[in-house]
């Protein structure tokens, strides 16, 4: 039973925003069942749930990506019509992407200005934008230089941005997706900060994200979906990280690595004064020295872009050695090797790639495809007799083999002739941390393991690697997230522009010192 909104209501008293009775259907799946969310003006409230619970698909729909089947929405007790994301915006409401819609070589007055220029003369509208940007930093603390080029700045100045995009297009109801993902613990403050002034401004924000720290130190109020129903709602201050993972995922989380401490054995992977330039002539890695050894996990602690990515490829054998050499499950690897990323796999080494729809998988192919990708030559998928001799595989036989690592890695749908890319993220990501996993690598290199992962799916895929470090086998991890990386790895490097700047176990950890090293710039560098 849903609640109408009276006649009579006071559009000055009226919530932001209310959906009353939203549902969507993609084919079979019911994105969204029966929904209804109320969010006050001046309110931050955040939106929570397993991957593929309907958060995101509600949230495309009051910014207009998708049509809802049924039910209504509202703005300030008007119902409106929202097609498309012009209809969301002119309605007050904008949108804030966990990937960012900006022009690198664009300034921050271009990029705000882009597609919302006031006048025909641009010349005009580029001194009505910077009197419009000095008015919304003034009153939202939103400082940024508008001739900045966007591409030269940080990542929390670039979100920056973003926000004054969307309040620059008259948004009194912003969505963030994700926002915390690339920042630094100082940077998630700052962004706090913001949010709280827009608060204090009478902005409603809806806050969607897959940490619960960050939904019980700045939210309102907080709202559950589960498999497309919205469960519950909560006043903040009323719940706790367990009752909200609880409702989340329908029985109660581990909310900490469950493991014993670490047993160290043989080195596995040395890395020995390792330096790498790009094609552009821009140093990626200054001296890399980094030991992994058996029965550990090593975390790489670092704000996205500061050599971590090189660094797993270089480690996966995508990127070839130009300075220093590495020693890879004992052999030697140098500039003068002609190993590539398939004699890397040979020698034991398993790579989960950051990017998991670009490297990771072909989002065209089916489950199954997907299970076997880079490991297409074993003799387990080989049909039997002579087709087998020739080198054919066996269609059964990697339909099974998808089958039985579904069951292990809890994948869902467990369908193995589904599309890649009709998968949640957790569930991709879970298929492809299963291919890698099942071979049992003497060294396996994985990287943001759960970046857009739900809680549940984390908890699993964290055991799934402490198990396999207890196994003997060496693992590092480079994650954004610092929770994870204290919580799950057993030391930690900080990498930061292309140097390992700091070390230390991870009892001695916290996020606050781990932020401080992440900011290390090479002219201050400085070692823990």
């Amino acid at each position: 039973m849903h609640s109408p909104i009276p006649d009579d209501y006071s559009t000055s008293c009226a919530p932001a925003i209310a959906l009353r009775g939203i549902s969507k259907r993609f084919g079979a799946v019911k994105a969204n069942n029966d929904v209804d969310l109320t969010v006050a003006r001046g309110e931050i409230h955040g939106i929570i749930g397993e991957n593929g619970a309907g958060k995101s698909t509600l949230m495309s729909i009051l910014y207009g990506f998708y049509e809802a089947d049924s039910g209504s929405i509202s703005v300030k007790g008007e119902l409106v019509d929202i097609k498309n994301a012009n209809d969301a915006i002119a309605v007050g409401i904008g949108m804030v992407h966990q990937h960012f819609m900006l022009v690198d070589n664009f300034s921050v007055l271009e990029n705000v200005m882009l597609g919302a220029e006031k006048s025909f003369s641009l010349a005009t509208s580029v001194s009505q934008t910077r009197k419009a940007l000095a008015a919304l930093s003034d009153q939202y603390g939103l400082a940024v230089d508008p001739d900045a080029i966007t591409g030269d700045l940080p990542v929390g100045l670039q979100q920056r941005v973003e926000i004054l995009k969307a309040l620059y297009r008259g948004a009194e109801v912003l969505i963030l997706d994700e926002p915390t993902g690339v920042l630094t613990p100082q940077e998630v403050e700052q962004l706090f900060d913001i949010l709280n002034t827009l608060r204090e401004q009478g902005v409603s924000v809806l806050l969607i994200t897959h940490k619960l720290q960050e939904v019980l130190a700045i939210t309102d109020k907080v709202s559950v979906m589960r498999a497309g129903t919205m469960v519950a709602e909560r006043t903040t201050v009323d719940t706790s990280k367990e009752e909200l993972a609880e409702l989340m995922v329908g029985r109660k989380v581990l909310l900490h690595v469950d493991k014993s401490p670490a047993n160290p054995q043989q080195t596995l992977l040395d890395v020995v004064d390792i330096s790498w330039t790009d094609p552009r002539g821009v140093e990626r890695l200054k001296s890399i020295n980094l030991q992994l050894r058996a029965g550990e996990i090593v975390g790489v602690a670092g704000v996205s872009g500061n050599g971590q990515t090189e660094l797993l490829s270089l480690l996966a054998g995508i990127a070839p050695v130009q300075q220093g050499h590495l020693n890879v499950c004992g052999t030697r690897v140098d500039a003068t090797s002609l190993l590539d990323a398939k004699s890397f796999r040979h020698l034991g080494v398993g790579h989960v790639a950051e990017d998991r729809h670009r490297m990771g998988m072909v989002s065209a192919f089916s489950a199954r495809e997907t299970a076997i990708m880079g490991f297409e030559e074993s003799d387990a998928y080989k049909s039997s007799g002579v087709a087998g001799a020739l080198g054919l595989m066996s269609s059964s036989r990697v339909t099974e083999h998808c089958e039985t690592l579904m069951a292990q890695f809890d994948v869902r749908p467990a369908d193995p002739h589904l599309k890649s890319a009709n998968f949640s993220g957790g569930n991709q990501q879970k298929l492809c941390i299963a291919r890698e996993m099942e071979h049992q690598p003497k060294v396996l290199l994985v990287g943001q393991p759960t970046r857009g992962v739900d809680i549940g799916a984390i908890e699993f895929i964290h055991q799934q690697l402490v198990e396999l470090r207890d196994a003997g086998s060496a693992i590092l991890v480079v994650s954004v997230e610092l929770e994870e990386v204290m919580s799950l790895c057993d030391r930690i490097v900080v990498m930061s522009e292309g140097r390992i700047v700091g070390e230390m176990e991870s009892n001695e950890a916290d996020a606050q010192r781990l932020g401080l090293m992440m900011g290390i710039s090479s002219t201050s560098e400085t070692r823990s």
